[in-house]
């Protein structure tokens, strides 16, 4: 990574909910409020955005893990915002601490880990795993 992402440093993203990020199961419309699914995403992206300018032309990262708790709702047509704030590098682990707010105040708070790798690294990883899923797509079904 590039110098000068400093402890504390912060992204943040937002938008308005709207009827495709409610809480669904099973494509079924369980309750008319952000998805917590969707509020991580959110979470994630500005985690992303805050190391982007930070990483090297052959480096890249990947999301490793999420602890996050979902607070409070927010209605389709309001506005909520998610912030990424650095709290370090540990080996090639990034670090951060996210939370989410809407107009009313803080709706989710937890970490975002995002591992550092080599950017021919992953290509050569996906690609591995594209002809594995092709050749297991070609493979007539096993009589039991």
């Amino acid at each position: 990574m590039k110098d000068g992402l400093v402890p504390g440093a912060q992204s943040t993203v937002s938008t308005l909910v709207t009827e495709t990020m409610v809480a669904k199961l099973g494509g079924q419309k369980i309750h008319p409020v952000l998805a917590t699914a969707q509020m991580i995403e959110w979470m994630e992206w500005a985690g992303r955005s805050l190391i982007l300018p930070y990483l090297e032309p052959d480096e890249d990262a990947v999301g490793y893990a999420v602890d996050i708790v979902h607070l409070a709702p927010t209605l389709v047509g309001e506005r909520f915002s998610a912030t990424a704030a650095f709290r370090g590098l540990e080996k090639n682990r990034i670090l951060t601490d996210v939370t989410a707010e809407n107009s009313r105040g803080l709706i989710g708070r937890g970490t975002f880990v995002q591992v550092l790798v080599p950017k021919d690294a992953l290509q050569r990883r996906l690609r591995e795993l594209g002809r594995k899923a092709q050749t297991a797509e070609e493979s007539p079904p096993h009589a039991d």
